[in-house]
């Protein structure tokens, strides 16, 4: 195995420094999903001048979506249902853009 002082010592020598980031939740967007990690261990490794990002921890995939409030606002404003203030929300990201879509 590595000695941790001889493997510091070779990544100095490499020009390698990494640096531990003190994050309480990091948001990777997949397009229609999003994996969301809660207390991660994030690292930074920097390498003659570029930054690459190691990121370990436990994550949960969520489907992405409209708030509850942009959607409690959409069918409050154009007296619709809930659902189809979502299905509005889905179409038009745009607040007023789905309202005056429903209207």
């Amino acid at each position: 195995m590595f000695n941790p002082n001889n493997m510091e010592k070779m990544m100095k020598q490499m020009g390698m420094k990494t640096d531990d980031i003190n994050a309480k939740k990091i948001v990777v967007d997949l397009g229609d999903e999003e994996m969301v990690f809660e207390q991660p261990e994030l690292t930074k490794i920097s390498v003659k001048g570029k930054d690459m990002f190691q990121l370990q921890g436990e994550f949960e995939k969520r489907a992405k979506g409209p708030s509850e409030d942009d959607i409690e606002l959409v069918a409050e404003k154009a007296d619709v249902s809930k659902e189809e203030a979502r299905e509005a929300l889905k179409e038009n990201s745009d607040l007023t853009e789905a309202i005056m879509s429903l209207e």
